[in-house]
Order: C-alpha cells, then sequence, then structure tokens
C-alpha cells in the first residue's frame, strides 16, 4: 500500500492495519488519523513519534507495559500478537537454551521489579545475545533513562512495522 491508499482508508480500516505499530496500543494510530493526509510514510511516523512524545511519563510508561517480555511465557504459549511472534522468532528468543531461558527470565523479572515495565528492545534489530547482554546492562539504568531508552526502542519497532505495511519511495533506515 502507498501513502495515498493510507490516507484513503476509513478510520476502521486505518485502525484495523496500523493498529499495532506500537505494540497494543490502537489508541495511538486512532489518535493520528485526524493527522491526514500524510505526506509520506516518514510524515506519519513522525505523527506517532509526536503523539508518544507529548505523553506524560506515565503514559510512556503504560507504552511500555503495553510489551510483552522477551522470551516469556506467551511467546511459547502462542499468546503474542502476530508482529512479536515473528520478532522474537527472527531474534532466538523461542531458540534459547535452558540457560538462556532461566537468565532471560530471571533479568526480565529483575527489570520489572526495579522499573515496573519490561524491558523492550527492537528484537529485528538484534539476536538473543546481544539482547542478553542489553538487558543485563540496562538492569542497572536509572528509571528515567530508561523509560527513554524503552520508548526510543517502541519507535524502533514502530518504524519497521510501518515499512513493512507501507511501500516508500525512498528506503527508509533505521
Amino acid at each position: 500500500m502507498d501513502i495515498s491508499a493510507v490516507n484513503a482508508l476509513s478510520y476502521e480500516d486505518f485502525v484495523n492495519i496500523f493498529g499495532n505499530v506500537v505494540e497494543k496500543c490502537p489508541l495511538i494510530t486512532a489518535a493520528v488519523w485526524t493527522s491526514r493526509p500524510f505526506m509520506s510514510l516518514n510524515s506519519l511516523e513522525a505523527a506517532i513519534n509526536e503523539f508518544i512524545d507529548a505523553l506524560p511519563e506515565s503514559g510512556k510508561e503504560g507504552i511500555l507495559r503495553c510489551h510483552p517480555d522477551l522470551a516469556g511465557k506467551h511467546l511459547h504459549s502462542g499468546a503474542l500478537t502476530r508482529e512479536s511472534q515473528e520478532e522474537q522468532t527472527r531474534a532466538g528468543m523461542d531458540a534459547l537454551s535452558s540457560a538462556e531461558a532461566s537468565q532471560m527470565a530471571r533479568l526480565n523479572e529483575e527489570y520489572k521489579g526495579r522499573f515496573g515495565f519490561p524491558f523492550v528492545i527492537c528484537a529485528r534489530m538484534n539476536d538473543k545475545v546481544t539482547i542478553l547482554r542489553e538487558l543485563s546492562e540496562r538492569c542497572r539504568n536509572e528509571r528515567a533513562a530508561e523509560r527513554a531508552r524503552g520508548i526510543g526502542e517502541v519507535k524502533k519497532i514502530c518504524r519497521l512495522r510501518l515499512q513493512g505495511l507501507v511501500l516508500s519511495d525512498a528506503p527508509n533506515k533505521l
């Protein structure tokens, strides 16, 4: 679909198609629909990012809380969104050794206990080794820094998901 087709979508179709570019946050795309017409994929992405940036810190934490644990129980039970399932599988989260799975579970709990929201990283841009290392390192961050880092990762995920839905005239690199 190109940007002109995106601009022609009804509200319902827009939300149905783009409702999960930010994990389990269709409210964001519902709000952004009123910003049409978008001149490009980049302007659609900018509208989403501006909406996120305008949220209070509690709203940003709410976005982070919508994300599943990496390699968590939902990955193996099939309870993830289609997008998260594909992204985690591509990163190797479904193929952790027993030791890696134990380490991931322990670090996920430590992280959530420290920050009150799950660890978020753009799985499509990382592999399991990098994800485990980042999770371990980021457990030591301050809450405000980690909230900002998590939102930055949400925006990377959003960009890649948008690129999968909208054709662009120019390559969009992260």
